[in-house]
């Protein structure tokens, strides 16, 4: 017999996952058409009536995002500037009306290359929050997202909430996505880009892409290409320069291999230039 449960506090669904296997089942948005005409066989936990896992609050140290905290609640919510990836990533997560349910979590849950939310989360060094009816942990979010469709889950673990330390809340950010349309659309490649900028100079640098390995990737070589330099005109001809050895791009439908790599540096370098702040005309010409 497939069981269906609907808990209304977090203390009763973490008890009910240590009870056995139980598909988490949240905003839905992937759930549904993952499952397509095939029969339920799973136990189905439906954390939709978990009002404490819903919102964004902070702390001394961290901002919280909780785990069932929708798209458009983080588009609306008043963040610092560095957030500003993040946000125009979940304006890319399909239409208003999924973004009105899905849930950012859920996002990291599915764990698919192309996750819209996964470089902005990257650039922001986000940690998972994952509880247990015996335990609480975090890991940062490269040690969450193991593959496609792959997590450290473990038995008895959900999602509770996603933290971001507010040493990694500073400067500004930009997200770009290359899709083969404007709207709807699954990445091509995709760049989340946070800067910090003092006395004109790039004093902190955090570049992440998606849709180019199997899991979104942070790029150490562009970062450290960008320490130092020059908001006026240095930026976009380092980028191009810069190694990118953690990107492993397939081809598929949507795209070759040798075009992701070709067009993800100019999609870092639209991004990187964006967060560095309004461009002058000698900036213009050398992107």
């Amino acid at each position: 017999m497939i069981r269906y449960a609907k808990p209304t506090t977090v203390d009763e669904a973490l008890a009910l996952l240590g009870e056995g296997a139980w598909r988490i089942l949240a905003g839905g948005t992937d759930f549904y058409p993952a499952q397509g005409a095939k029969p339920f066989r799973d136990n189905v936990l439906d954390i939709n009536g978990l009002a404490a896992l819903r919102g964004i609050s902070e702390t001394d140290d961290h901002f919280f995002i909780g785990a069932r905290t929708t798209w458009t609640d983080l588009i609306r919510h008043p963040l610092p500037p560095a957030f500003d990836a993040l946000k125009q990533s979940a304006r890319e997560v399909g239409s208003p009306q999924i973004q009105n349910v899905a849930s950012v979590a859920g996002n990291l849950c599915n764990a698919s290359p192309a996750a819209d939310g996964v470089p902005g989360l990257l650039v922001l060094d986000a940690e998972v929050e994952l509880r247990s009816a015996a335990a609480t942990r975090h890991l940062p979010l490269p040690d969450f997202i193991l593959g496609n469709r792959r997590t450290a889950l473990r038995p008895g673990e959900m999602v509770t909430a996603i933290r971001v330390p507010k040493m990694a809340a500073a400067g500004a950010s930009a997200f770009v996505k290359l899709g083969a349309r404007r709207y709807l659309v699954i990445s091509i490649a995709m760049v989340a880009a946070r800067l910090v900028i003092e006395n004109g100079r790039v004093a902190e640098a955090a570049i992440a892409v998606g849709s180019c390995s199997a899991v979104a990737k942070r790029l150490a070589g562009v970062e450290a290409a960008l320490l130092g330099l020059l908001r006026d005109g240095e930026l976009a001809s380092a980028i191009q320069s810069a190694p990118m050895i953690e990107l492993s791009p397939i081809a598929d439908v949507r795209g070759s291999a040798e075009y992701r790599l070709d067009a993800v540096r100019e999609i870092v370098a639209r991004a990187v230039l964006t967060a560095a702040g309004p461009m002058n005309d000698h900036m213009v010409a050398a992107a």
